[in-house]
């Protein structure tokens, strides 16, 4: 598969410091076994919602970039119509990366683009369900930096590009710290921070967080809809950061620049 780490520093780092922890392969496991009799049939209502409402397929299939720059295809509900623009979800992360402005997704109740039921679909992140798939054949984690697209990979900075030193995830660090209400840098800073503090009691804490930290967007959501600007299927919950300083961490953590 095509890779897009580059040598950014003059000190190389051994490769075996980022490999994936056994730990992490049988908490993934573990949890989509124990949850699978409830997601499951959530799954195939879902998938039978959208294939009559829309026509087309009920899966959206993209490439990401996931651990250590290499190329993999994403799974996820799709939830705008075929053939909906990519553009302007480009033009929008530039403006988040040149702004400093917050994370703030681009959905839409009036986006005509979205088909029905898609603004709760991405909203409550059952979009990503299909992501489990990717779970199971070891190119994701239920916790880790959201997988981001290649075109977005190319412009971060190299001390950005630590971010993917962890295997991608459903949810993270950023997600459960104020995703929307943080900066790109600020969710760098996360991810990154993530990368090196990962650990069995760290991904049980999002876990638990993370549920609760989705309802609470749902319901902050609701009444920003005239506000919201449009949106595409593209990074769903691809990526953002948090300006929230949680307790688990009573230092900041250096990142090299």
């Amino acid at each position: 598969m095509d890779c897009y780490i580059k040598n950014c520093s003059e000190n190389q780092v051994d490769a075996s410091e980022f490999e994936v922890p056994a730990w992490k392969r049988i908490l993934d496991i573990t949890c989509i076994i124990i949850a699978a009799p409830l997601i499951v049939p959530l799954m195939i209502v879902i998938a039978l919602v959208i294939w009559y409402v829309s026509p087309g397929p009920v899966l959206f299939r993209q490439k990401r970039i996931g651990h250590r720059g290499q190329t993999f295809t994403i799974f996820k509900f799709r939830s705008m119509h075929v053939a909906a623009d990519t553009k302007i979800h480009q033009e929008h992360l530039k403006h988040l990366i040149a702004s400093g402005a917050p994370m703030v997704k681009m959905d839409s109740s009036r986006d005509s683009r979205l088909i029905p039921f898609g603004r709760p679909l991405r909203s409550s992140g059952l979009d990503e369900l299909p992501q489990l798939i990717n779970v199971l054949r070891g190119e994701m984690s239920l916790v880790g930096p959201r997988p981001c697209i290649p075109y977005e990979y190319e412009q971060f900075l190299p001390w950005q590009r630590e971010r993917s030193n962890a295997l991608p995830g459903l949810t993270g660090l950023w997600q459960v710290s104020g995703k929307n209400k943080t900066t790109f840098d600020e969710m760098m800073r996360l991810d990154i921070t993530y990368t090196q503090k990962q650990s069995i009691y760290l991904d049980c804490y999002i876990i638990l967080k993370t549920v609760p930290v989705l309802l609470v967007q749902m319901l902050e959501s609701r009444p920003q809809k005239k506000a919201s600007s449009n949106s595409d299927d593209l990074p769903g919950s691809g990526l953002g950061a948090s300006s929230c300083r949680l307790p688990l961490f009573s230092k900041p953590v250096s990142i090299k620049q």
